[in-house]
């Protein structure tokens, strides 16, 4: 993305959404433009070609069109309204046991094999420094396929002024039932993937995700004091069904959350009262309570306890960005008894769940998805690894958990859906629920006491935000979830 272009982006309320911004700037109606299947076949074999002509035992190319729509409002005013494109060619390659990758925005035969020889030769100056060769787990070629996320109505096909009028109303609404300002954001994508390698695999992948976030602001204007509320719509990959608001996929309770279609109207109605509300609540008095953990805190918490502990390139010591490391080193897997959690939690890792982010019909390595355990009955059992992860865990089979960011990107191993499995009984508790995720990282946690089973003594000042561990399924502690 140029300068401009990130001015035009950025200059209007998406950037401060902290909304990822790739690609340039297009016209509403090329997002829907076909995509050439004739053209990604003609590009991956000639990167395939080229690889194998510059000494490459393996190669794959990655073809992406990466496209984005931001609806961004706030109030009762459109502040910005983009949509973006980027798309290119990212070619990986093995030559002397040793990974080489190179990327180009430019979609001519000659450019893609410019671009797969240039993967060969970092391929080859690499490998003087490479100390254990790259063994890969086999995966069957599958030939020409294809996979689509499964939905209804394609979400960049609705009009820009059916999306404008609905964030309008919801915006209207939270401002009558309390709220002093408001932002509203529909942000939609669709990634068209196309996956080719020396295996035999020529995979089409079209790849749908929605989301809408949205910030209710209440102000108390005789003592300053100001409290929000986070709109409860998830991303999801689905289309623009997702907003029907059905009433069967409500949960009725203290407030209403949602399941596989989402009320942007009524959750703003509750969001500005809601919102209201936390400016009189009295703090927390200190005291005995069961803690009931709330869907989105409880994702948290998975996702930094499990998510990233689990994934082996930390275990290993490759990758510390931003979550650093494991501490559930190789040993404690291999030991068989290290306990994870209670006996009550199995915890599970999936890139085929419907309507999640993460669901593809294959990998970016071109491995079908699947399910598998990672904590069983509170027992570690296995990790998230990948082709050329899985023989140092004595596996021969990839667990389909591959990524790239985008085209231009490596593709490594990176975090499916990890998610909680339900229990066999049923729970129910008054108490406290902790629902308020200021921060995710270990720096910000909040030190508890755990009594017993289900039960803890917690001392906090009013509106203390604090992140949970997974020390409390480490002492048999019960997650409950509506």
């Amino acid at each position: 993305m140029d300068r401009r272009d990130f001015i035009k982006v950025t200059g209007m309320g998406v950037g401060a959404m902290m909304l990822p911004i790739t690609g340039r700037v297009i016209a509403a109606q090329e997002l829907l433009s076909p995509a050439d299947l004739k053209l990604k076949r003609l590009l991956a074999d000639a990167a395939l070609t080229a690889a194998k002509k510059a000494g490459a035992t393996y190669a794959d190319a990655r073809i992406g069109r990466y496209l984005n729509q931001f609806v961004v409002t706030r109030e009762m005013k459109v502040q910005n309204i983009v949509n973006t494109e980027s798309a290119g060619v990212g070619i990986r390659v093995i030559v002397n046991d040793t990974w080489g990758f190179a990327a180009t925005s430019d979609m001519t035969p000659k450019a893609v094999a410019a671009a797969a020889t240039k993967a060969a030769e970092i391929a080859k100056a690499n490998s003087k420094f490479q100390t254990n060769p790259v063994i890969l787990a086999p995966v069957k070629g599958v030939g020409e396929v294809s996979w689509a996320t499964p939905i209804k109505k394609n979400a960049l096909a609705v009009p820009i002024k059916d999306k404008v009028e609905m964030l309008m109303e919801a915006n209207n609404a939270a401002l009558e039932n309390g709220a002093d300002y408001v932002n509203s954001v529909f942000y939609l994508v669709n990634e068209q993937k196309y996956f080719a390698s020396t295996d035999g695999s020529y995979i089409d992948q079209d790849v749908h995700r929605v989301w809408s976030p949205m910030t209710i602001t209440a102000i108390d204007k005789e003592s300053g004091k100001f409290r929000t509320r986070n709109g409860l719509s998830d991303p999801v990959g689905m289309g623009w069904e997702y907003f029907d608001g059905n009433e069967s996929d409500k949960i009725k309770g203290v407030t209403t959350r949602y399941r596989n279609s989402y009320d942007i109207v009524e959750d703003a109605i509750n969001g500005a009262k809601q919102a209201r509300a936390k400016l009189t609540a009295p703090s927390v008095k200190p005291g005995k309570y069961d803690l009931v953990l709330d869907p989105t805190h409880l994702m948290l918490t998975i996702h930094e306890s499990v998510g990233h502990p689990l994934e082996l390139d930390r275990v290993l010591g490759y990758e510390a960005n931003y979550a650093g490391t494991s501490f559930a080193t190789l040993d404690k897997w291999r030991s068989g008894d290290f306990q994870y959690g209670s006996d009550k939690v199995t915890l599970f890792a999936d890139k085929t769940q419907p309507g999640s982010v993460g669901a593809v019909g294959y990998d970016d390595e071109g491995v079908p998805t699947k399910r598998w355990d990672l904590v069983k009955d509170g027992i570690l059992v296995n990790y998230q690894a990948i082709r050329d992860q899985v023989h140092i865990i004595d596996q021969k089979e990839s667990h389909g958990c591959c990524y790239a960011d985008s085209w231009s990107s490596v593709q490594f191993q990176r975090m499916p859906n990890v998610s909680l499995e339900p229990g066999k009984e049923k729970y129910s508790a008054d108490g406290l629920v902790m629902h308020s995720n200021c921060s995710c990282k270990p720096y910000s946690l909040l030190v508890i006491s755990l009594r017993r089973s289900q039960e803890v003594i917690i001392q906090m000042p009013e509106q203390l935000r604090f992140w949970i561990t997974m020390y409390c399924l480490k002492h048999s502690f019960t997650f409950l979830t509506r």
